[in-house]
């Protein structure tokens, strides 16, 4: 892959990265800050709710900052855009598409039929 092209993913992805931490950083002081006492058992049950469902967000998020991380690290390693599995260069509308991947589309098909098999 050209050194443009490698360069264009990683701004893309530290992009990404940077998004994601900021809106880690506004949940947890969001919070802490959040001291409100509910009388109402209802009121509070949909707050718990409500932060339940924000933490399992940021849980989705801090795993695809740990893809994004790896992504850049293989893009220093020159390992960015090949198939993981086939060892075969991953189309690059691909990658627009889902930077992090590590499938070419074809091993990635082949990997979700397996996991309906099974």
């Amino acid at each position: 892959m050209k050194k443009i092209t490698l360069e264009e993913f990683r701004g893309l992805l530290q992009q990404q990265m940077e998004e994601l931490v900021q809106d880690a950083g506004k949940t947890v002081s969001g919070m802490t800050e959040e001291k409100t006492n509910f009388p109402d058992p209802t009121d509070r049950a949909a707050l718990e709710s409500d932060r339940n469902f924000e933490l399992r967000i940021r849980d989705r998020e801090r795993k695809l900052i740990n893809k994004i991380r790896q992504a850049i690290e293989r893009i220093d390693d020159g390992s960015f855009g090949l198939c993981e599995n086939c060892e075969e260069e991953i189309g690059v509308e691909r990658l627009r598409a889902r930077p992090v991947t590590t499938l070419c589309i074809d091993c990635k098909t082949e990997q979700e039929r397996q996991e309906r098999i099974g």
